[in-house]
């Protein structure tokens, strides 16, 4: 029986992480890390980047909280540079993903509802997404593992396999609201988007006038090689949600909508204590400044292309590796059986990576990476699988 006053909700590794800078961790016992998970997709910048640290420092200086019942200089900043970088026309701010997908699946709704006048609510998402802990993104997330324990389950969701239009095509009825997907399925398995799927889905929602919802959550913020994932496609959302790298790992969260959804969200319709505090719009002004400078997002593609290059130079003809896929800094290496062990052993190493499923390492560099750390990685990851691969072929 643990001592710890924790309730043990996490699987955790057997790491205690107390200090962090760039794309290095250091552990309780001085042990140095090379950071692939970036806090699953959270320190975009790396670990304490200076820019975003001095902002924050400041504004503790300043104003810690206040009512979303007053003007907050801070917020109109924030949502401005989202704006003006994105296709969005109005940001709501709160406090991570899942609180995201809800003010999404909320405003769908209340679209429908209030200014269009109709009964729609339901939200079609996709076998193997994920969209959050709380029981409506959990109920739109298409995995059962994150259910078990939780029933019922409030209604309104359907789940179709992706990929597959006629199925989407023939989930759709008259109480269709809107259709909310990953544009890499990261949790479940690093697996992109087809293009022309998207386009279809797209124009699925046009004829039938139902909202495209983006879960951006982990894609955003340059973690694909463009800011946000959606400008790989032809094709723009109605809605779509960030948190995750927005906020440099200082809990943010935010649903972004375009002009016509502005009527759905009028005061009253949604609301939140904490969310866009002056801390927490004074780090996510300084990211978004701070990747715009620094060209991040840039160099995020250049590094992908690179890191992608060299991992399937390093793993060919490796037997316990199917595949190497992903868009970006969002890399999942397809091993033909469990990962746990390869990756136990890449921490011991000192590479910090994460599963995504059980067959699935999952790589998160930070945008900034430099081809030297891509190199150590890789070498490390070369060394396990390639060890793993002769015991397996030797053992009895």
């Amino acid at each position: 029986m643990s001592d710890s006053a924790l309730f043990p909700t996490y699987a955790r590794f057997p790491i205690t992480l107390v200090k962090g800078k760039g794309s290095r961790l250091w552990d309780d016992q001085g042990k140095e890390y090379l950071d692939f998970m970036s806090g699953l997709a959270v320190t975009n910048l790396g670990h304490v980047p200076d820019a975003v640290k001095d902002a924050l420092v400041q504004q503790l200086d300043q104003l810690w909280h206040m009512s979303n019942l007053f003007s907050n200089p801070n917020q109109e900043k924030a949502a401005r540079l989202l704006v003006d970088n994105s296709c969005a026309d109005a940001v709501f701010f709160c406090n991570s993903g899942a609180e995201a997908n809800e003010a999404a699946i909320k405003i769908a709704r209340r679209y429908h509802q209030k200014v269009k006048g109709n009964d729609r609510y339901e939200i079609i998402t996709f076998n193997q997404s994920f969209h959050g802990r709380t029981l409506a993104t959990l109920t739109a997330t298409g995995q059962e593992k994150v259910k078990e324990g939780f029933l019922p389950l409030p209604e309104g969701f359907r789940h179709v396999p992706l990929h597959d239009l006629e199925a989407l095509e023939a989930a759709v009825n008259d109480k269709t609201a809107a259709i909310m997907l990953e544009l890499v399925q990261a949790e479940g398995g690093v697996i992109p988007v087809d293009p022309d799927f998207l386009r279809g889905v797209r124009a699925l929602c046009d004829r039938h006038g139902i909202l495209l919802i983006l879960d951006e959550v982990q894609t955003g913020m340059g973690r694909t090689g463009k800011l946000f994932a959606y400008e790989h496609y032809d094709v723009e959302p109605d809605v779509f949600t960030l948190a995750k790298g927005i906020g440099s790992g200082f809990p943010v969260g935010a649903m972004l909508a375009k002009e016509h959804l502005k009527p759905a969200f009028v005061a009253g319709a949604h609301a939140t204590t904490f969310g866009g505090t002056p801390i927490a719009m004074a780090v996510v002004a300084a990211t978004i400044e701070t990747m715009l400078k620094e060209k991040a997002v840039e160099r995020a593609a250049e590094a992908s292309d690179y890191l992608i290059g060299q991992l399937q130079e390093k793993l060919a003809g490796l037997p316990n590796v199917d595949q190497v896929r992903g868009k970006g800094l969002l890399i999942g290496i397809l091993c033909n059986g469990p990962a746990g062990e390869a990756i136990a052993e890449l921490h011991n190493r000192g590479l910090l990576v994460v599963p995504a499923g059980p067959n699935v390492i999952r790589l998160l560099p930070n945008l900034l990476v430099t081809h030297e750390e891509i190199d150590i990685a890789v070498g490390l990851i070369a060394s396990v699988l390639t060890e793993q691969a002769a015991a397996k072929s030797v053992s009895p």
